[in-house]
C-alpha cells in the first residue's frame, strides 16, 4: 500500500495540494469524513476524504480520530 498523505486546497493563498498538519478526522452528520488541520503557516485547512483514506490515515498515525 502506498503512503497516505492528506492534502487540501488553501483558500487564502490559492495553493493546491497543501499538506495538512495535525489533522483531526471527524464524521459529518450525513456520514462523510472531514479532515481539519493547518498548513504550518497559520492557515486553517479543511477537506473531505473518503472512508478508506480516512481510516488509513488514522491507522498510519497521520491524523487523529475525532469521533
Amino acid at each position: 500500500m502506498s503512503e497516505v498523505t492528506l492534502t487540501a486546497y488553501n483558500v487564502r493563498t490559492k495553493e493546491k495540494n497543501v499538506p495538512v498538519l495535525d489533522g483531526v478526522i471527524t464524521k459529518t452528520a450525513k456520514g462523510a469524513y472531514m479532515v481539519q488541520g493547518h498548513d504550518g503557516k497559520g492557515n486553517k485547512l479543511t477537506t473531505l476524504v473518503n472512508e478508506q483514506k480516512a481510516l488509513a490515515a488514522i491507522k498510519a498515525g497521520i491524523a487523529k480520530q475525532g469521533w
